[in-house]
C-alpha cells in the first residue's frame, strides 16, 4: 500500500513555518506498513491544491493532506479536494451545530466565517474534531482514499491517532509493520563506511542506508514484515554483520548520542572527567551537559578563545601543550580524566588551524591531532565528536585514530 502526504499553506513555502506534520504522519504510516511514495507542499491556491490531490490519487492508495481547513478566504483545501474528486461543496448542519457548541463551551460566539468550516465535499465521511474547530473528512474516489486533516499539529496528531489510524485498519486491513534500527558511528566517513557494506546496501528487505551528520554517520536498517517480531528478526542478522565489519566505529543505537555513551561508560567504570577547549567553542561541555551529566561524572570545563587565556585561568601550564592543559584541568577539578581540545601554535595558518586533542589520566596520555578541513557548524560538530571519541576509545581500550589513517577521520 502506498501513500502520499500533501502539506498545504503558503506560509510553508515562504519558510515562515517549518513543516513537521509530514514527517510525523510518515512515521505513523510506517508503523502500519504503509510506504510513503512522496510528500509535497503547495500554497493556498485552488488550482494547485486540486492538481496535487489528483496527482496523489494517480500514484497512491492513500492521500493525506494537512492545512487549509480554517475559516478564512485562503483556506481552500475543501474546494481543492472537491474539485479533484468531481464533487460539490455542501454545508453539514450537524457540523455547523458541532462548531457552534465548541465555541459556546468556551464562552465565545461563533463568527460567520466559521460556517465555512462546516462545509465538506458531497458524500465525504466526517472525521469529528474534539480538540479544534476544523472538522476533518475522508473522500473515497476511484480506488483512492483522500483524508483532509487540520494543519495545527496538536489537532492533526489527535485525529491521526484516534480516528485516521482505525479508519486505515478498517479500509485497507493494514497489518504489516515497518521497523528500523539505527547504528550510530563516528571516526569514519560516509563513503568509507559505505565501501565496507556495499552488499548490504543493495538488499531490498531489509534495506540499509546511510546518513551523514557533522562528526557522525548513521546506518539505518529498515525491515517490513507482518509483525514487529518478524521485522526485528529480519534486522538482527544484518545488524550483526554490520557490527562485525564496523564494530569499533559504532558508538550507539537509535537515539543514543556520543556524549551519552561516553557518560554511561564513565559512570560504569566509576570515573570522572573534565574538559578544556579553545577549538570547539564550548561544544564539548555543551554536549555533555545537554545529556544532564551528573556532577559526579562530569566535573565541568573551561572554554576560552585562546590557549593563552586558558593557561591564565588554570595557572602555571604551557599554553602550547594540549597535554599540559589536559593534565591541569584534571588536577584542578579533581577528575580522573582531563580532555583538551586546543588550537595549534605556529606561524602559518595551516599550523594554527590544526587542532590538538589530548586525554590525560594519572601517569599517561592519549593524543590525536586532526586537521580541521571543514568550516562552520560542520567543523565544530566534527571536532566535538572526534574529541569525545578519543575519550570513548580510551575507556573501551580501542586504538586511537590518527589523522593519517586512511578513511578514519575523513569520508
Amino acid at each position: 500500500m502506498q501513500a502520499e502526504i500533501i502539506t498545504i499553506g503558503t506560509e510553508l513555502l515562504l519558510g515562515e513555518i517549518v513543516d513537521t506534520n509530514s514527517a510525523w504522519i510518515a512515521q505513523q504510516l510506517a508503523y502500519v506498513g504503509m510506504d510513503v511514495f512522496r510528500t509535497m507542499t503547495v500554497g493556498d491556491n485552488l488550482d494547485r491544491i486540486s492538481a496535487a490531490v489528483r496527482a496523489g490519487m494517480s500514484n497512491a492508495d492513500l492521500v493525506i493532506t494537512t492545512g487549509g481547513l480554517g475559516p478564512t478566504v485562503d483556506d481552500m483545501t475543501r474546494k481543492g479536494i472537491a474539485r479533484a474528486t468531481d464533487r460539490d461543496i455542501v454545508l453539514s448542519q450537524e457540523l455547523l451545530e458541532e462548531i457552534a457548541a465548541f465555541f459556546a463551551g468556551r464562552g465565545r460566539t461563533m463568527s460567520d466565517s466559521n460556517r465555512k468550516q462546516a462545509t465538506i465535499p458531497a458524500g465525504a465521511e466526517v472525521i469529528h474534531n474534539p480538540v479544534g474547530t476544523a472538522p476533518a473528512f475522508a473522500v473515497a474516489h476511484q480506488g483512492s482514499l483522500v483524508i483532509a486533516l487540520p494543519g495545527v499539529p496538536h489537532e492533526m496528531r489527535h485525529l491521526m491517532k484516534h480516528a485516521v489510524m482505525p479508519l486505515l485498519h478498517e479500509r485497507f486491513g493494514v497489518q504489516a509493520v515497518i521497523a528500523s534500527r539505527v547504528l550510530r558511528t563516528c571516526g569514519i566517513g560516509e563513503s568509507t563506511l559505505g565501501g565496507r557494506i556495499p552488499d548490504l546496501m543493495e538488499m531490498s528487505n531489509p534495506t540499509v542506508g546511510t546518513a551523514a551528520h557533522p562528526g557522525q554517520t548513521d546506518i539505518r536498517i529498515t525491515a517490513k514484515a507482518g509483525s514487529r517480531r518478524e521485522a526485528d528478526a529480519l534486522i538482527a542478522p544484518i545488524e550483526r554483520s554490520i557490527r562485525e565489519r564496523l564494530g569499533e566505529f559504532i558508538f550507539g543505537v537509535d537515539q543514543e548520542t556520543l556524549a551519552s555513551t561516553v557518560l554511561a561508560s564513565l559512570a560504569g567504570q566509576g570515573l570522572t572527567m573534565a574538559s578544556v577547549e579553545t577549538a570547539t567553542q564550548g561544544g564539548i561541555a555543551a554536549a555533555l551537559l545537554q545529556e544532564q551529566a551528573a556532577p559526579e561524572t562530569y566535573k565541568g570545563g573551561y572554554s576560552a578563545p585562546t590557549a593563552d587565556a586558558i593557561a591564565a585561568i588554570l595557572g602555571n601550564v604551557s599554553s602550547d601543550s594540549a597535554e599540559s592543559l589536559a593534565n591541569e584541568v584534571r588536577k584542578v577539578t579533581h577528575a580522573d580524566l582531563g580532555l583538551a581540545a586546543v588550537h595549534g601554535i605556529g606561524q602559518t595558518s595551516a599550523e594554527r588551524e590544526r587542532v590538538r586533542f589530548c586525554v590525560a589520566w594519572e601517569g599517561s596520555v592519549a593524543h590525536s591531532a586532526p586537521t580541521a578541513w571543514r568550516s562552520g557548524p560542520a567543523a565544530q560538530g566534527w571536532l566535538v565528536h572526534t574529541a569525545l571519541d578519543l575519550i570513548r576509545r580510551h575507556l573501551l581500550q580501542l586504538p586511537t585514530l590518527q589523522a593519517d589513517r586512511p578513511g578514519a577521520l575523513r569520508g
